[in-house]
């Protein structure tokens, strides 16, 4: 549980939740479109999972050799 906390302040997550949370706010104010917030926050998820997994894949091929 503990490593997961961790996890969070790791400097991409911080990048991601703070972007998240600017266009979030500029969305509900107005000055940018639901059609451009969603551009943004697909292309700042898509790249935060997809490092993810990469991470993931590598460490699985370390384990196994």
């Amino acid at each position: 549980m503990m490593e997961r906390i961790a996890k969070l302040f790791e400097v991409k997550s911080i990048v991601t939740i703070a972007l998240t949370g600017v266009f979030s706010y500029l969305s509900v104010t107005g000055r940018i479109s639901g059609q451009e917030f969603l551009t943004v926050f697909t292309v700042v998820i898509a790249f935060y999972f997809g490092t993810q997994a990469q991470k993931q894949a590598a460490e699985k091929a370390e384990r196994n050799g």
